[in-house]
């Protein structure tokens, strides 16, 4: 279901006008107010190389029953095609794909680098409930390590390894300040499955309550 599109009149909009209290999406055009399921999003992310893709396939073992879990960069072609705006097409994109899915009474668990400044302003951003943040992160060294012994069709060179490390730091020292903050867990030397274990009890700790 495309909230975006009335259901009555079949007009769209860029910028939906969300009632919270129904919740509702409000018609401009028609005045139709049209109920939804208003979930949390639940964010894992985190600097390229820090596990995000290879917990992802883990958490679908272990969340597929109440959690959909979706990788970001599966569109992430799409989004090199979209440099202005960090990417806000791209950004715009998943949240809308994250609000249809979840009419389905599941909340999503999307997979990507991504931080608040980049998902909040977003119009698209008041079809959820909330949005948590998890960002896995990792030693500056072992980090470039396992970026650089990534195949070479993923383009890892020495410049934007050091793009990536300056990430991470960044990440690190404001990931606090951010509204709202984001919680850092450490890959460094826990193994994959710990690894998934920790992102899968911090989702079921913010899962809200079954209606």
């Amino acid at each position: 279901m495309n909230l975006l599109i009335c259901a009555r009149c079949g007009a769209y909009s860029d910028t939906p006008d969300v009632d919270p209290t129904g919740p509702v999406v409000c018609c401009a055009e028609c005045g139709h107010r049209q109920p939804f399921r208003r979930l949390p999003l639940y964010c894992v992310t985190g600097p390229s190389g820090t596990g995000k893709s290879t917990v992802a396939r883990l958490l679908v073992e272990r969340l597929a029953d109440r959690f959909v879990v979706l990788e970001q960069d599966v569109l992430w072609t799409a989004g090199l095609r979209d440099p202005d705006g960090d990417h806000r097409l791209f950004r715009s994109a998943w949240l809308r794909m994250a609000s249809m899915v979840q009419q389905n009474g599941r909340p999503v668990v999307l997979c990507g680098t991504v931080v608040p400044p980049e998902f909040e302003p977003l119009p698209e951003r008041r079809l959820f409930s909330e949005i948590r943040y998890l960002a896995l992160m990792c030693d500056p060294e072992v980090l470039a390590a396992r970026l650089r012994a990534r195949p070479a069709w993923r383009e890892w060179d020495e410049p934007r390894i050091a793009e990536m490390l300056d990430y991470t730091k960044w990440i690190r020292e404001t990931a606090h300040e951010m509204a709202p903050p984001m919680a850092l867990l450490d890959t460094t030397r826990a193994p994959v499955a710990s690894t998934a274990e920790a992102v899968a009890a911090w989702i079921e700790c913010h899962r809200p309550e079954p209606e």
